[in-house]
């Protein structure tokens, strides 16, 4: 099912690191993918449904050349992205393996995916760039993946960056990396992010301002009347 765009338009204006600390509020402390950085500097906030995909150690019999004819292959579980979605790879951390390349990631740019996060690694990194797909993950490797990793399905719960990622959760990724909003707390998330952002937004105004930070952040009583005040009809 894909996002809704008033959904995708609110997100895309709330930070991973805002998003972190209201699902801190709600109980859940691991939501932020680990190795999931920024290939490319500059890449824009996205925001999408979690497609997800899984591999799993190479085994000799297993992982071949010849496994990427098979139909359940990664080639096959590209041709089931649908557009919007953002790819979410389970390579277990392991980064002297490539799970992509060039051509799939350029089919999955054709395709309308809105971007790969993987605590993996992709090979052919130049041509990975040209494609213009965004991609967070470890870094990049020569190797093909059989060389470390075995592909066995996808739309599977995975397992990212030591993070529980479960198909058609929402992932937000920016400059800080990748955060997953379980599908059943979105509601939650979008009713107080956006809040979350303005608070933080007027704070800093007011540390631009020469205002010290105790009673600041957190707000004490007398500073939560007089930002109220503030942003009151906003």
């Amino acid at each position: 099912m894909s996002l809704d765009p008033a959904v995708i338009e609110t997100l895309s204006r709330v930070s991973t690191a805002t998003i972190t600390t209201v699902l801190l509020k709600k109980g859940l402390r691991n939501v932020w993918m680990r190795g999931t950085r920024p290939l490319r500097a500059g890449q824009p906030r996205l925001v999408g449904r979690a497609f997800t995909l899984r591999f799993v150690p190479a085994r000799e019999d297993l992982a071949t050349p010849e496994s990427w004819s098979s139909p359940k292959s990664t080639r096959g579980a590209i041709e089931a992205m649908p557009e919007g979605c953002i790819a979410v790879v389970d390579a277990m951390g392991v980064t002297d393996a490539g799970i992509f390349g060039d051509i799939l990631c350029a089919r999955m740019a054709k395709k309308g995916v809105a971007g790969l996060v993987t605590d993996g690694v992709v090979r052919d990194l130049a041509g990975v760039l040209g494609t213009g797909l965004p991609v967070w993950c470890s870094g990049q490797a020569a190797p093909p993946s059989v060389a470390g990793l075995t592909f066995v399905d996808w739309q599977q719960p995975i397992g990212c960056g030591g993070v529980a990622v479960f198909p058609d959760d929402v992932i937000v990724v920016d400059d800080d990396g990748a955060v997953v909003i379980p599908a059943a707390l979105l509601d939650a998330v979008l009713a107080t992010a956006p809040e979350q952002e303005r608070m933080e937004a007027w704070i800093m105004d007011e540390v631009e301002k020469g205002l010290p930070l105790p009673g600041l952040y957190p707000m004490n009583a007398e500073t939560k009347a007089r930002y109220e005040a503030d942003t009151k009809g906003r």
